[in-house]
């Protein structure tokens, strides 16, 4: 999934757990994904009638935010999107539950799908993250069916299996899983084709439309944005509490 979609998604759940909300800041770092994410989210989110009441940006080094916590308490927002990276990612959300900013909904880039987010305690429950897959994610040969795809390889318990045996135990990424589809599309393309010719492989990239445990798969082919995939879309974590803190 491109940037321009990362948190488009989160706005399309946002309006499905509450349609009277409609006041939402952005605060994200100053870097080209996290400008590019935003400035979809936020072109995106005005097309559905919500007002962006605040849309600051900060510098990547930042470590101090409390004039962006401050400009959120004048603001009022009901939801809060942004973010960037780990370390700021994982800062910005201490320091909102250092000072008892409560949102109804908070979503950050790339902090919340890592483990060690779980080490901020309190202040990483309720958090939201888009991700590119997780392990719970359920894409199936059954889920394929009923959408109508033809689906393609293994599920994704049969991914996390294979490769915990194969590194000691270490849960997959979605980084290892993203690198394992793209093995997996390449090889369907090839037998699609029946050829390892480029332009053959690259015909029958351009004709696929299938599901996989990595989720839908499916390629631009105008002109503008050959390549580029339109099918997937991000899954969305939340950090909760199981009642052992």
């Amino acid at each position: 999934t491109p940037a321009s979609r990362y948190l488009t998604g989160a706005i399309d759940l946002l309006q499905t757990l509450d349609s009277e909300v409609n006041k939402i800041a952005f605060v994200y770092e100053n870097s080209k994904f996290s400008t590019d994410v935003v400035e979809a989210a936020k072109t995106y989110a005005e097309s559905l009638g919500y007002e962006v009441v605040l849309h600051e940006g900060y510098d990547p080094e930042t470590t101090d935010f409390g004039p962006f916590i401050n400009k959120i308490q004048d603001a009022a927002p009901d939801a809060i999107l942004g973010g960037g990276h780990f370390q700021d990612g994982s800062t910005f959300a201490r320091q909102l539950n250092e000072k008892s900013i409560d949102v109804g909904f908070f979503t950050l880039l790339v902090a919340p799908p890592e483990p060690d987010f779980a080490d901020l305690g309190e202040a990483a429950v309720g958090v939201i993250g888009p991700s590119q897959w997780e392990p719970q994610a359920a894409f199936t040969a059954a889920s394929a069916a009923e959408a109508g795809l033809e689906w393609y390889g293994i599920e994704s318990e049969a991914f996390v299996a294979a490769y915990e045996a194969a590194y000691d135990g270490e849960e997959p990424s979605y980084h290892s899983a993203g690198g394992y589809a793209a093995g997996l599309i390449l090889q369907k393309a090839i037998i699609d084709a029946d050829s390892t010719d480029p332009e053959a492989v690259r015909a029958a990239l351009d004709a696929m439309d299938l599901l996989t445990f990595f989720g839908h798969i499916k390629f631009d082919t105008s002109e503008e944005a050959h390549g580029l995939q339109t099918g997937h879309s991000m899954v969305y974590i939340q950090w909760q509490d199981n009642g052992d803190g």
